[in-house]
């Protein structure tokens, strides 16, 4: 039987989720717009969603269900859609300026040696 890790949105997040228009496709997701809950076993989201249901901690609409295979759910109004995790890029300009401000360092450190003597 399949476990689930069960994701859960932040509160704070949660009306904003709930009043946005529907679209279809795989929805894309934050990490840091979620935290990580308990896992659960169950032969399918759906299955989860009733199993939880009764507990203390029902799934919500913006929770998601991550099988650790790949699958990544998303629970919406109309049923469970597919949802993929977006990372931040890393920015190649902030390591190039990093770079820059080295260059521009080693560029001075002469002339203040230099100066001082």
């Amino acid at each position: 039987m399949p476990a689930y890790r069960i994701h859960r949105l932040k509160d704070h997040l949660r009306a904003s989720f709930r009043s946005a228009p529907h679209v279809s496709g795989a929805a894309a997701v934050k990490p840091r717009d979620y935290e990580p809950g308990d896992t659960i076993e169950a032969p399918s989201p759906y299955a989860a969603f009733f199993a939880t249901r009764d507990s203390g901690a029902p799934l919500e609409v913006g929770d998601l269900l991550d099988s650790g295979a790949g699958s990544l759910r998303i629970c919406k109004f109309v049923g469970f859609e597919e949802a993929h995790w977006v990372l931040p890029e890393v920015k190649a300009e902030a390591e190039s300026a990093g770079g820059q401000m080295a260059e521009s360092a080693a560029r001075h450190l002469p002339e203040a040696a230099a100066a001082s003597e």
